[in-house]
């Protein structure tokens, strides 16, 4: 099929990851209407038109745009075997030159949660991103009282850096984050958290 595009994916044991598609909307719609309360005290507050479609289809656009230029890497999470949509990560603000770094951020749908989805994701595009896009630092935020994902990090590879204060809206409040990141060379050893 010369000429036509290859889609981009990355495939693990249990799941495909890819960008989402106009297709996705209804079950994207429906697991975060279901997730809600789960993910509201976590994220930054949704917008009047959050689940709308429009507003979803410049999420596409949006995701196939980064994509192709090389400034994030936005995949929704289906399980392999029901092709059940389970959440998504994004990894942003992709910097190249002296940087050669970007951002992480997640979410999983309630139902999904705690069952190593979201580890095994992380793991893959780590992954990717070291060894295909040649970065060279991975960072994350959390809030401190998230244990789970302060966990999931660590759990990750990723390592505490520091505190940020006012670093993010979320939930309509500035709040103070934890910083995280994963190096490609990391030699810093295990680091201790007060």
């Amino acid at each position: 099929m010369l000429g036509r595009k290859r889609r981009f994916r990355l495939d693990t044991e249990r799941l495909v990851l890819r960008p989402p598609q106009h297709g996705d909307f209804a079950p994207w719609v429906s697991l975060r209407v279901e997730s809600r309360a789960y993910l509201v005290p976590w994220e930054p507050s949704w917008a009047t038109d959050h689940l709308s479609r429009r507003a979803f289809t410049n999420r596409v656009y949006w995701a196939n745009r980064s994509v192709a230029a090389g400034t994030a890497v936005p995949l929704f999470i289906f399980r392999r075997d029901d092709e059940q949509l389970l959440g998504a990560i994004t990894l942003d603000n992709i910097r190249r030159g002296p940087a050669q770094s970007g951002v992480l951020g997640y979410w999983t749908g309630q139902p999904y949660a705690r069952h190593g989805y979201m580890h095994e994701t992380i793991a893959a595009l780590v992954h990717h991103a070291f060894d295909r896009l040649d970065l060279s630092r991975i960072e994350a935020a959390c809030l401190p009282e998230n244990v789970a994902s302060r966990g999931l990090l660590e759990r990750s590879g990723f390592k505490f850096e520091g505190v940020a204060q006012s670093y993010l809206q979320i939930n309509g409040r500035w709040r103070t984050h934890v910083l995280y990141a994963s190096l490609r060379h990391d030699r810093r050893g295990k680091t201790q958290i007060g």
